[in-house]
């Protein structure tokens, strides 16, 4: 409905955490907390009950772990599907990726501040998934560090005899191997023998990979 507020469970076993995001949330008048809880097991009854659009959680719950609570609720299929944002100061490089992997569709630190727990949270309230700045620019550095995939080499004809270039060009153009014995004036069983003689040379297995072979090698532009 046009205007209604986002609905809000928070849950963390600590209560200073709970508190703190309560008084952030209760601040901004479209976002309605509708309860704060302890527990993940209760946290689930509440979602069950409430319908909420967004739960705010920390890792560390009484009854069950954070990760456990956000397969749960995926897994009670309720109408709406509540967005999870997870809330930890435990952002090493495996609990992001725990907490991504598990289906969370936002993660806060402790570095984070008032404004950007609202964008979080709203966001998530509306199908999108983000990170707290701190992960976001720890993933964009992962990304950038990374080795780059070994460039595939690209084929080259140098060890084609100017024979073979002509029966692949005429391949990779449609003829049958009659049509190139024709155009080449030599007899069917020699262009047989250099099909042989290319197929080993550039290891294909059929005439579609000749084909292709000479395609990527530049062949057919020449």
């Amino acid at each position: 409905m046009a205007g209604a507020s986002l609905r809000v469970i928070i849950c963390d076993k600590y209560a200073i955490s709970r508190f703190g995001l309560l008084t952030i949330l209760a601040s901004r008048p479209d976002v309605e907390v509708i309860e704060t809880t302890d527990s993940g097991v209760h946290a689930i009854m509440l979602a069950r009950k409430h319908h909420p659009e967004v739960v705010v959680t920390g890792l560390a719950l009484g009854g069950l772990s954070g990760l456990e609570l956000i397969q749960r609720l995926r897994a009670e299929k309720l109408d709406p599907e509540p967005r999870v944002v997870v809330f930890t100061m435990d952002h090493t490089d495996q609990t992001v990726t725990e907490v991504l992997r598990a289906g969370a569709n936002g993660l806060l630190t402790q570095d984070s501040t008032q404004d950007e727990v609202i964008a979080v949270i709203r966001a998530a309230g509306r199908g999108q998934t983000m990170l707290s700045p701190l992960v976001t620019q720890r993933l964009v550095d992962w990304f950038r560090q990374r080795e780059p995939p070994p460039a595939e080499p690209q084929p080259t004809l140098a060890g084609l005899t100017p024979r073979e270039q002509q029966v692949l060009l005429l391949v990779a153009q449609g003829r049958s191997t009659e049509e190139v014995a024709g155009e080449l004036y030599i007899g069917v069983s020699t262009v047989r023998t250099h099909l042989h003689r290319l197929r080993a040379k550039l290891k294909a297995k059929d005439r579609a990979q000749l084909v292709s072979f000479a395609y990527r090698s530049g062949l057919m532009s020449t």
